[in-house]
């Protein structure tokens, strides 16, 4: 799919300088969006996603300008700076187009259809992704980020065409929007067999770098759902190939050698230096995989991990009202990683010229440097000598650390994304025995509950305690839902149970795609030139997946036919992504497939919950590592716990598949014993 020849031809510059006094109206001061509000004074007249602005194109009779980002995206940051922040450029898109600026984080539908486009034209796509569109919406020329002098010829180029092909470009608008939506609804299939999850192994073997850890070569990001998935497989192989990738993640320049947190991907293909922003998303689910992975192997450096990327998480994204701020930006005083990197005479003018030099072979810090400037990024490629002094070290060295410039922080709450952190902090408060992240999960969960659901549905941001105008999509409702049912199952607490159920009524009401699948977007939303549908599992996991995932679990609490049959038609595109594109596409998918070949475990355990007993057999529930196993617990109202009673006077654990039981169990050895060793 080509991009308008009309356009393409006119590639001549135009513009002149803006008239003294000249006043640009702006409207995006009262955006909720931290990435909106930083270009709120730009002299672009920016309109915000709406009605509004696709009436002011009608009423012009100009195309729209559509600018993609996120606030922690440091190519935006660059585009802004060179081009939305210069009077001249400004004018030039002031004359000629309505410009609308969007955060693809708060509108992940907007930014889907136009990704799609984007793609489709180009052969890839970006942030910032740069559209050009009919008034109606119809996309014909797209980009990502342009130099200043290349992006005022290419709207120069845009705004001759339309002035003189204006047919041609609207069709052109109009051939895109009819080539994809073709297809616009994903086939599916059946659910995934042993067969394909074995064949998803056997291919990720191949991708597999033996040498450092993960898949394929630079840029490489943090395969979350992947390693989820292998460690559910449990075979040798995938243990390997998954603890392999995990510490050398943990050991490299991607994780947060002084404080925790993974940074969003390496540049390289030794996880040596980062982009170095933080997302919620990415910490959220490698925290909770880090805590499974201590869960298989009891390994050391998986709790360390764990826990510094948890306490890293209600530090630095914990906000006021309770929930988790989306990112934390790349840059600070305009370059990118300057907060973090390190060079020897840095390391010795804090700890003194013995504890440097100490410092420097640690982590691999060298006069020549890993990083530019002959910086480098802290690594610790292996155990430290001396734990004491490192601690000591580290101490120091953060205290000197938080003397630079931070980097932004977008403190935006995304619904999906808090779900996401409300599972993992719930479960590994529980499996290492930290009730303050228990306490920070049911806060989160508790803004989510108050804020975020209106009248029955969930809007998708909230800033300040106060809920943005975007409604949630299908990762919110799925994922938040996720969240829900990870903190029932820690606390006990049948509120998160009932608020789950009714965030899933919702998906399988209005977001069924009516072939087994579902769309991103609910059928009562607004309408765009595709409804968006995308099975493949990113740096999050896709809709589709995670509404698999909750609908699985909810059935094993429930017994509910209805959700089981969803959440395996869901999983109906997992064999496709895995045989025609990669496992690494569906990696959440296959997590959940995982769970459904194994059940999954329905797990109720009986007692009061202040009873010793209640509580060790509790923990043996969440420290056997069985795919997708759900526990329920209480005197509350959730059928699988119907008809389980204490036996001989004490508590009692009753393991079912299916809501077909075995006999009741009341030691945590017993419960083990029957959950790793099922008949």
């Amino acid at each position: 799919m080509k991009s308008s020849d009309a356009v393409s031809v006119h590639l001549a510059g135009r513009g002149h300088a803006p008239c003294a006094g000249e006043v640009f109206m702006n409207r995006l001061k009262n955006a909720t969006s931290p990435y909106l509000l930083q270009h709120a004074d730009n002299p672009v007249e920016w309109f915000e996603w709406g009605e509004e602005a696709f009436a002011e194109a009608r009423r012009r009779d100009v195309p729209l300008l559509v600018s993609v980002g996120y606030s922690a995206c440091h190519w935006c940051h660059v585009m802004a700076h060179e081009s939305f922040e210069d009077a001249q450029t400004a004018r030039m898109m002031n004359e000629a187009f309505v410009n609308v600026k969007v955060d693809r984080e708060e509108r992940p539908d907007v930014d889907a259809v136009y990704m799609n486009a984007t793609t489709a034209m180009n052969g890839q796509g970006g942030w910032p992704m740069t559209v050009f569109a009919t008034p109606e919406g119809h996309p014909f020329y797209t980009g990502t980020y342009f130099p200043r002098r290349q992006f005022q010829q290419l709207l120069g180029a845009i705004s001759k065409a339309w002035g003189q092909d204006r047919d041609e470009v609207a069709a052109a608008g109009g051939r895109v929007v009819e080539q994809l939506g073709r297809f616009a609804v994903t086939p599916s299939g059946p659910a995934p067999t042993r067969e394909v999850t074995e064949q998803a192994v056997r291919d990720l073997a191949k991708s597999f770098d033996a040498a450092r850890g993960g898949f394929g070569g630079a840029p490489k990001f943090p395969p979350s759902m992947v390693l989820e998935f292998l460690l559910r497989h449990g075979t040798h192989e995938a243990t390997e190939m998954a603890g392999a990738t995990l510490e050398a993640m943990a050991r490299g320049g991607i994780y947060d050698q002084l404080c925790g947190g993974f940074a969003r991907y390496s540049v390289d293909a030794g996880w040596v230096v980062p982009h170095f922003e933080k997302m919620l998303y990415d910490n959220a689910l490698l925290l909770r995989v880090y805590a499974h992975w201590w869960r298989s192997t009891g390994n050391p450096l998986a709790k360390r991990v764990a826990l510094e990327t948890a306490e890293w998480m209600l530090r630095e994204l914990g906000t006021s009202e309770g929930g988790f701020a989306s990112a934390l930006d790349a840059d600070s005083e305009g370059e990118e990683g300057k907060f973090y990197v390190w060079t020897p005479a840095e390391l010795r003018r804090v700890l003194g010229e013995k504890r440097g030099e100490w410092a420097a072979a640690v982590f691999n810090v060298t006069p020549e440097g890993t990083f530019e400037h002959g910086a480098s990024v802290l690594q610790l490629l292996s155990e430290p000598p001396d734990k004491a002094v490192f601690d000591d070290v580290r101490a120091e060295l953060l205290t000197a650390r938080e003397q630079r410039v931070r980097p932004g922080r977008d403190d935006k709450v995304v619904a999906a994304w808090n779900g996401l952190a409300v599972a993992a902090l719930a479960e590994a408060g529980a499996l290492f025995d930290r009730p303050h992240l228990i306490g920070a999960a049911r806060t989160a969960a508790k803004l989510l509950d108050r804020v975020h659901v209106q009248d029955g549905r969930l809007w998708r941001t909230s800033r300040d305690g106060r809920v943005g105008a975007n409604a949630g999509v299908l990762e919110d409702y799925a994922d938040v839902a996720e969240g829900f049912i990870a903190l029932y199952g820690v606390t006990g607490e049948t509120r998160w149970f009932d608020r789950a159920g009714a965030l899933l009524d919702t998906v399988l009401e209005h977001f069924p795609d009516g072939s087994g699948g579902f769309y991103d977007t609910p059928d009562d939303g607004e309408a765009l030139f595709q409804r968006p549908q995308d099975p493949t599992d990113g740096a999050t996991p896709s809709g589709r997946s995670a509404a698999a995932g909750a609908l699985l679990s909810y059935a094993a609490l429930t017994g509910s036919t209805r959700h089981r049959e969803a959440a395996e038609a869901a999983l109906g595109t997992v064999t496709a992504l895995t045989e025609r594109q990669s496992a690494r596409f569906a990696g959440w998918g296959l997590a959940v497939a995982e769970a459904v070949l194994a059940g999954p475990a329905e797990i109720a355990i009986a007692g009061p919950l202040d009873d010793p007993r209640t509580t060790a057999l509790h923990r043996a529930a969440l420290m056997a590592a069985v795919p997708g196993a759900v526990i329920a617990l209480g005197d509350g109202d959730v059928p699988l716990m119907e008809g389980r009673t204490l036996v001989n006077g004490h508590p009692a654990a009753y393991v079912c598949r299916h809501f077909t039981c075995h006999a009741p169990v009341t030691t945590p050895a017993e419960l083990t014993k029957e959950l790793l060793n099922p008949a």
